[in-house]
């Protein structure tokens, strides 16, 4: 079914500025730049061994400048969409029926960059019974491809290592991207110190981490944060801090065998981990 975290949405406001900023963070510039015009909206696009990381402002008029301008007037800029990969939308489509849940349509989208390539996909958009307050959608792709960075150093950014998420409903998320999703649970624990529940979902390589606490208020999830694997950390450390980045010391991880530092500015309102996995 689901078979990857295929990428995250960030909504900005200026899209220059936010590449120069994410550009410096990963240490690998854009591969993508470009526009889609029925939607009234620019991109760029940073590749990634295990998903890409979309940066979206608005540009003129259409449903996706309402959806960034809305999101930024609301909320200001940061973490806006997940979107997941698939082979059979029309498969999931219907197990999606079947079990109960009301949904729309397939339909097509495009995107065109600076240089005039085109890229084509087809997308299920999600009802909110299931993407309970985060703006998601499933996706398959099926023209176009996107490249990946050259020359990248051992202080660059390789993939993601995880995206964190809030609910007030755990049992209803297992419920969605356990049963409906297909994707593995691979960690469900209560965590007492702060009285909650973790949960990981694991695909492709990729953690969806799950922080819960229960209320009484409207279900509702909601992104948060990121995880960024590192080679070097060191390395990586003394990169952005040249770069101006305020970050936080390096030290040892709460996962055994790990080392991580928190990058504390121009990551637009998006909290920010770089992790390395040492050799064990």
């Amino acid at each position: 079914m689901i078979n990857k975290v295929d990428h995250l949405i960030v909504a900005v406001k200026d899209i220059e500025e936010a590449e120069n900023n994410f550009s410096k963070l990963f240490g690998a510039v854009p591969v993508w730049t470009g526009e889609h015009p029925e939607l009234g909206t620019v991109n760029s696009i940073f590749n990634f061994s295990n998903i890409y990381f979309e940066l979206l402002a608005s540009k003129g008029e259409g449903a996706g400048a309402d959806f960034v301008n809305d999101r930024i007037s609301n909320q200001g800029e940061g973490l806006a969409g997940l979107v997941l990969g698939a082979d059979r939308l029309d498969l999931i489509r219907k197990k999606i029926l079947d079990k109960g849940y009301r949904i729309g349509e397939i339909s097509d989208g495009y995107a065109r960059d600076n240089n005039g390539n085109i890229r084509k996909w087809q997308n299920l958009f999600l009802p909110t019974s299931l993407s309970r307050g985060i703006f998601s959608f499933l996706i398959k792709h099926t023209e176009g491809k996107l490249i990946m960075p050259n020359n990248l150093k051992n202080s660059s950014v390789k993939k993601l290592d995880h995206v964190v998420i809030n609910t007030n409903d755990p049992d209803g998320f297992i419920e969605v991207y356990g049963n409906v999703f297909d994707i593995r649970l691979a960690l469900d624990q209560t965590v007492e110190k702060w009285g909650g529940r973790m949960l990981f979902f694991r695909v492709n390589k990729t953690t969806i981490e799950v922080i819960a606490k229960k209320d009484e208020g409207e279900v509702k999830d909601s992104l948060w944060g990121m995880a960024w694997d590192v080679e070097n950390l060191e390395a990586t450390h003394k990169r952005l801090d040249e770069e101006g980045f305020e970050l936080t010391e390096v030290k040892e991880g709460r996962k055994p065998n790990t080392l991580v530092a928190t990058v504390k500015s121009k990551t637009h309102n998006i909290p920010t981990l770089l992790i390395q996995h040492l050799a064990v």
